[in-house]
């Protein structure tokens, strides 16, 4: 069983590896080609329309993936749930948009941009055919992460090809849009090997009714706390600029954050599993697994993303002087720094929402804690945006972000703590810290050296080429020191490794 963990844990990070290397050509792209101002449009709209995407969901893939799990290896049962729920979205698919279309003509600034608004709504519309929940329940990770990689691949290719200039945004939108509606086509093909269409049951739909209350109530409070900052940001800065930057930033971390929200499609569903058949050691092993994993992955990045803020910015941007913060996307490198602890804060308070709260029925904590957190980030995003850094509202949001990430997740630990404590604090995380430390003070002192060096002696290759070359020396440093520190120290994760192996000669 755990070596099945493992192969989805190890096929997920490859996927979200490739995925994330894909986004970093196509986003530089359009950074480059949209230039900051409709790049920043682009990002507030799709910030608008994600609240509505959301609304759309009404908290039911959470809630679809804990009842399928109960019944996959019964199909006339699963089938059952999976055309209820397919029901039950497209009712609010429909309701979503037509709110939606309501505020658009409702908002001036939003009316002026109804038709890139209309375009990028065609995600959660098409989304009510998407079924991935079920491959989710099911633990289809190999099938979704080769199906996701030759989407994008195709989506990157023709996002090079066609965006060229800014007056491409419509058709960088209908890109992006068009990825999610391939990848709903080949789900729709593809799922009719695991359910039926055809009723052969009626539907009960009374049982799901407080769960999809709550569970609706908590993915719109999820919403608004994770989009809060870029929202409130678009009516501040009246030109987007100051939106393009803070995207940079943000996309920054995203490499991190999509590596762990993929890991949830691995510990949640097997995390329910174990918790419905009361398998508390499995379930306890399963949250200290996960949680090791997340630590081992995040002190790192974040390490590595501060001390290299300016090269990575300046790479996802095409911006090489960055040291001009009035400049195209001058403040990225400033937001990245400051949420670059996000990484180990989001992800270990998803593990806590979706692997121990969410099992156990106690989703109304992490409600609480966002819905609190929500109302915080608007009225800090607003005096820090607005008064304290109102030349710079990005980097004022950016700290208010990262003080109620900081305060939700004391909050989390707090009502998780019986399940939590000792997956997080231990000997273990520990090793893993001091590591951390090590490889900091090496990023420090070997950073401007290394980059004066290579700006010295291979300026023929262009600057971009030696953010690159600077980029991949100090990763594969900080690799090896990383790696080999925890392995002298034995640290579960990494000597997992040589103890399976160990065992394999053995046998």
């Amino acid at each position: 069983m755990k070596d099945n963990i493992r192969v989805n844990v190890v096929i997920n990070i490859v996927r979200t590896i490739v995925l994330t290397l894909l986004s970093f050509i196509t986003f530089p792209w359009a950074c480059r080609y949209l230039l900051d101002e409709a790049m920043g449009l682009y990002t507030w709209l799709a910030t608008f329309v994600g609240y509505f995407l959301i609304l759309a969901k009404i908290g039911l893939p959470n809630l679809a993936i804990r009842e399928c799990v109960k019944v996959r290896d019964n199909k006339e049962l699963l089938s059952n749930k999976a055309q209820s729920f397919f029901l039950l979205q497209m009712i609010a698919t429909v309701l979503s948009f037509l709110i939606m279309v309501g505020v658009v003509f409702s908002v001036p600034s939003l009316r002026d941009n109804q038709a890139l608004i209309f375009i990028l709504s065609l995600n959660f519309l098409a989304g009510a055919f998407s079924f991935e929940w079920i491959f989710i329940a099911l633990e289809k990770q190999f099938y979704m992460s080769v199906r996701s990689i030759i989407v994008l691949v195709l989506s990157a290719i023709l996002i090079i090809v066609f965006v060229t200039t800014p007056s491409d945004i419509y058709i960088y939108a209908l890109l992006t849009v068009g990825s999610t509606i391939l990848t709903i086509v080949i789900n729709l093909i593809y799922v009719g090997k695991y359910i039926s269409f055809k009723k052969t049951m009626p539907y009960s739909y009374k049982e799901y009714v407080r769960p999809l209350l709550i569970l609706f109530t908590l993915s719109f409070v999820i919403s608004l706390y994770n989009q809060t900052d870029t929202f409130v940001l678009g009516f501040l800065d009246e030109s987007k600029k100051e939106v393009a930057s803070y995207s940079v930033g943000v996309k920054g971390i995203d490499i991190i954050v999509g590596i762990m929200t993929a890991l949830s499609t691995v510990f949640v569903p097997r995390s329910a599993y174990y918790y419905q058949k009361e398998d508390k050691r499995f379930f306890n092993n399963l949250n200290r697994y996960s949680i090791n994993i997340a630590v081992f992955i995040t002190i790192p990045a974040i390490i590595t993303m501060s001390v290299l803020a300016k090269p990575i910015c300046a790479l996802i941007s095409g911006n090489y002087n960055l040291n001009d913060i009035n400049g195209e996307y001058g403040t990225s490198s400033i937001v990245l720094i400051i949420l670059s602890s996000m990484m180990v804060t989001y992800s270990v308070g998803e593990m806590i929402y979706g692997q121990i709260l969410l099992p156990m029925k106690k989703e109304k904590y992490y409600l609480i804690a966002l819905g609190v957190g929500a109302i915080l980030n608007t009225i800090l995003s607003v005096v820090f945006g607005l008064f304290v850094f109102k030349e710079h509202p990005s980097i004022g949001i950016a700290i208010s972000t990262m003080i109620v990430e900081v305060l939700v997740i004391v909050f989390l630990f707090a009502c998780s703590w019986k399940w939590i404590k000792q997956a997080v604090f231990n000997f273990n995380t520990l090793k893993i810290v001091g590591a951390g430390a090590l490889i900091l003070l090496v990023s420090i002192l070997i950073n401007d050296p290394l980059l004066n060096f290579y700006l010295e002696h291979l300026t023929m290759l262009g600057t971009g080429y030696i953010y690159v070359l600077q980029l991949v020396s100090i990763v594969l440093i900080d690799a090896v020191i990383y790696i080999g520190l925890l392995l002298l120290l034995k640290e579960n994760l990494v000597y997992s490794f040589i103890r399976k192996k160990q065992e394999q000669k053995t046998n």
